[in-house]
């Protein structure tokens, strides 16, 4: 292979190593609110029951884990904890599944050919796609706020991300970074209905 061909097959491999990369860095947050909701009259919450990321009945570390992170971004938001009369219901849901992302890159290479006219060689450039296929785990975590009273959906955010290995010691950083990503969304302050910097 020339150095030219294999100058345009590193840049080509730099640029989709790049791109993957970029991908990777954090999850994709999204959030909706209903339009109509009073925000200014919420100033207490509590989880939902059944909590939809305990759907086999009981609590892991990891729902654990999740729902005290939920309950400090509502509590540095001014909202209070109450079990007995909350204004909002927070409800928590997280799944992964696999995936699948199909690369195709073109690359470049050279046939070499004789001319017996010329008395040398001759190198012919052609392009073909080189396919790569990746599989990974994508995880979604879901934070809802529920009306208490209507039962009704308020606001919602959602973290869309790919799911590496992680060690159990950092596990825990990583979940309260995510609750942490989808409230940066979320605007409102206990008691008002104006919208406010997240803290």
């Amino acid at each position: 292979m020339t150095p030219i061909a294999r100058l345009t097959r590193r840049s080509l491999l730099l640029a989709a190593t790049l791109l993957l990369a970029a991908c990777a860095t954090g999850p994709r947050v999204t959030s909706d609110v209903d339009p109509s909701a009073n925000f200014a009259q919420y100033r207490t919450f509590a989880f939902y029951t059944p909590l939809a990321i305990e759907s086999q009945g009981y609590a892991t570390l990891t729902s654990g884990r999740t729902k005290d992170a939920a309950r400090a971004q509502m509590e540095a938001r001014g909202y209070v904890y109450d079990e007995k009369s909350p204004d909002l219901w927070v409800n928590l849901n997280a799944y992964m599944q696999e995936k699948t992302d199909v690369v195709n890159t073109p690359e470049v290479d050279y046939d070499y050919y004789y001319s017996y006219r010329s008395r040398r060689y001759f190198a012919v450039p052609y392009w073909r796609d080189r396919t790569d296929v990746y599989k990974y785990t994508e995880g979604t975590l879901n934070v809802d706020l529920v009306d208490a009273k209507q039962n009704r959906l308020v606001w919602t955010g959602v973290a869309v991300g790919r799911v590496g290995r992680t060690k159990p010691e950092e596990r825990g950083t990583k979940i309260d970074a995510a609750v942490a990503e989808i409230f940066l969304r979320y605007p409102y302050r206990a008691g008002s209905g104006a919208t406010a910097v997240a803290p």
